[in-house]
């Protein structure tokens, strides 16, 4: 990137730019070719409808030409006016032209999903490290296979014009484009599920979803219908902790986990199988807002989220995960330690089960066009690759069916696989036809099996042409009935289990979660049923929450198991590396130019970003202003400089909101009446003193720990 709204002096990438060179102050007459797409884009590879590899330029599928044209490719010398009878006379039928364009944008909107509707997405790679080769003969899990993926991160209950901070189940769903076929893992970064059988998801979701009546309250679950559902199926108990947890209200998607949720069967190349569980751990570590923080994102930058990926993928912070397996052994009764694997409403324990880390995920480039990408692109857990099967969880079960029904919906017919970024990397001989939208022009007369007017073409494949193969699982016998284990019974072990395995600051979060959510309930009744299930839960969190609610906390109806704490689901307590992380630098006309450079220098050396504030825009010396005291937020910084104090009240709010949220903050003596202006001790836990230099090295070191943890040792002011 050389333009200087991308960079400046030293390189370094000022994320957000809209184009890839800047515009010009007038508008431009001189006719020219498309602009490229921005340096940080990728596109779907460029691959036919059935796989093959066709080596044109992704931008040879994108607008073409210097001059505005019909979709007929006519060219057209006015686009401003429609065609009348007179400058004043009624616009004409013949207006081909207006026909077009006002028909085109009345059926620009397509369905968006019943759930997952605020997305984001990223390309990437994944890289395999070999150590699945003893549960898998998948080929994109073996030694140094690089495999293109695809990842689209959402929440699940709001709309697509919903806030991205609302605590919230996160989706995160990958699709590798592997050279057997799309494998996609379709998870969440909660690793349990509110239900047991795909037959309850109507339920959850429409008790989630707002209130029909009046359409309120959008992307939520602080209301009564969702608690109303919550309190009375109780499987849902262990899902609703997680989601109180910090967990629920991530601090970026590049700083958040991945499961799939389901346990799936994996067979090897020696025909042996295992049972597993998928992990997506962060390279950044597992963090999250505050309360207070989501709820002023959702206000002041509802598009949060998805602003944070986009800008860390731009300024070269490429965000990676390392997949990870639990491997267990595929026992006739298809439990483990206990927990029944079938189940989708329990985890293990990394304790009992240590990850085993296949392969690395990289997020490499922004897509070009959201729609044709993050908003086509079509998820599917039936979506496999030979090496990986699923098992008879009768959540997962149900998804098998629901996600095809739901892009056929959504995507206008049964051939959504054939849009760009569905599109398979591997050959496609399907003996499927015709369809809305087909974009294939097959060959042949024989699309059926067996034939021999095609030459006998497709041919079925074996195991040598590595053909998926349904592994032969045996079936205990039975009666068919609408039933489940007893083994499913249990809705409140592992809920317990999760809470008390979480340090004492994120067991007060969740206190306050559950004393916020219940406290936005209209019905006394289902509050009260609600706190009894705590009850069954955790006393402790039980007591805390009935107080706040000025309600009794009652006596435990079932007590739940024992089981020892799993401090691996705990967020606090290790140290993380920082790229991409957000340090605002505050400073004037009268800041040192050597303190200034020197500052951001530091910062972008160990891939963070540094963004200047100053009390208004345009530039410091040689160095750009990207923030004003007028456009900042507290929330988009990880930590905060100043290097000038600032009569500017916002400033001092600026400074008093991050201290709240636990951010440190370095003063250099040239500013230290800012501390004093936002009423923050200058030896507070957190806050560093002194000359410029030695503020950004101390505060470098402590922007690892995320937060500093030790401000919560008080009540926060």
């Amino acid at each position: 990137m050389t333009d200087d709204h991308q960079t400046d002096q030293g390189d370094i990438v000022i994320p957000g730019a809209p184009a890839p060179v800047p515009p010009p102050l007038d508008e431009p007459t001189e006719p020219r070719e498309p602009l490229p797409a921005a340096p940080d884009q990728a596109a779907p590879a460029t691959v036919t409808p059935t796989g093959a590899q066709t080596g044109i330029p992704a931008a040879s599928r994108a607008q073409q030409g210097a001059y505005l044209t019909t979709a007929q490719g006519a060219r057209l010398r006015d686009t401003d006016h429609s065609l009348k009878a007179g400058p004043r006379g009624p616009v004409l039928l013949q207006d081909h032209h207006l026909r077009e364009k006002i028909t085109h944008f009345d059926h620009e909107r397509i369905p968006e999903r019943a759930v997952h509707a605020r997305g984001a997405a990223a390309h990437g790679t994944f890289v395999a490290n070999g150590a699945a080769a003893s549960v898998t003969h998948a080929q994109f899990l073996q030694q140094g296979v690089t495999t293109p993926v695809f990842v689209r991160f959402s929440t699940v209950l709001g709309s697509r014009g919903s806030a991205d901070t609302v605590r919230d189940t996160r989706g995160f769903a990958t699709k590798f484009y592997t050279e057997q076929g799309v494998y996609d893992l379709v998870g969440n970064n909660i690793p349990v599920f509110f239900i047991q059988d795909a037959i309850k998801f109507p339920d959850v979701i429409h008790a989630g979803k707002p209130h029909p009546d009046r359409e309120i309250p959008q992307a939520q679950s602080a209301h009564d219908t969702f608690w109303d559902f919550v309190s009375l199926h109780t499987e849902a108990q262990a899902h609703a902790m997680w989601n109180m947890s910090d967990r629920g209200i991530p601090r970026s998607y590049r700083m958040m986990q991945g499961f799939g949720v389901h346990t799936f069967r994996m067979v090897n190349a020696r025909g042996e199988t295992s049972l597993v569980k998928f992990h997506w751990r962060p390279k950044l570590g597992t963090h999250a807002l505050t309360w207070e923080e989501a709820q002023l994102a959702a206000g002041k930058d509802p598009d949060f989220h998805r602003r944070d990926l986009a800008d860390a993928i731009e300024a070269g912070a490429h965000p990676q995960w390392d997949l990870a397996l639990q491997v267990m052994p595929d026992t006739e009764d298809e439990t483990f330690e206990g927990i029944d694997l079938l189940d989708p409403t329990k985890f293990v324990p990394e304790e009992l089960a240590p990850l085993q880390v296949v392969g690395t995920m990289t997020l490499t480039a922004n897509p070009t066009n959201y729609f044709a990408e993050t908003e086509q692109v079509a998820f599917h857990p039936g979506h496999l690759v030979p090496g990986i099967d699923v098992t008879n969880d009768p959540l997962l079960q149900g998804r098998l069916f629901s996600y095809i029904d739901t892009q056929i919906s959504r995507l206008g017919g049964p051939n959504f696989a054939q849009l760009p970024i569905n599109r398979p990397h591997s050959d496609v001989n399907d003996m499927l036809r015709d369809g809305m939208h087909q974009t294939a022009v097959h060959t042949g007369v024989a699309p059926y099996k067996p034939n021999s007017l095609d030459g006998g073409c497709p041919f079925h494949a074996g195991s040598a042409e590595s053909a998926f193969t349904d592994l032969p699982v045996a079936v205990t016998p039975s009666v068919k009935e609408r039933a489940q284990p007893a083994s499913f019974d249990d809705h409140y072990s592992q809920a317990s289990l999760f809470y008390r395995s979480l340090t004492p600051i994120e067991q007060q979060h969740v206190a306050e979660a559950y004393a916020f959510e219940l406290g936005k309930c209209y019905e006394q009744s289902i509050k009260e049923r609600q706190l009894q299930a705590l009850a069954n839960i955790d006393a402790g969190l039980c007591a805390t929450v009935a107080d706040a609610l000025g309600l009794p906390a009652p006596e435990p109806t079932v007590r739940p198991g024992g089981a020892p704490p799993s401090p691996a689901v705990a967020m606090i307590g290790e140290r993380w590396p920082v790229e991409g992380r957000v340090v605002g630098i505050v400073a004037d006309e009268r800041t040192d130019q050597g303190d200034l450079a020197r500052t951001r220098a530091a910062i972008h050396a160990v891939g963070a970003v540094p963004l200047v504030i100053a009390p208004r825009g345009g530039k410091l010396g040689a160095v750009p202003v990207q923030r004003t005291a007028h456009t900042a937020a507290s929330i988009e910084f990880d930590a905060l400089i100043a290097l000038a104090t600032s009569a500017d009240p916002r400033t001092a709010r600026l400074f008093d909101e991050a201290f709240r949220h636990g951010k440190a903050l370095g003063v250099a003596d040239a500013a230290r009446g800012v501390l004093a202006d936002a009423r923050i001790p200058d030896d507070a836990p957190g806050v560093v003193t002194g000359a410029a230099d030695e503020v950004v090295a101390e505060l470098l070191e402590l922007m690892p720990d995320h937060r500093v943890w030790e401000r919560w040792a008080a009540p926060l002011r």
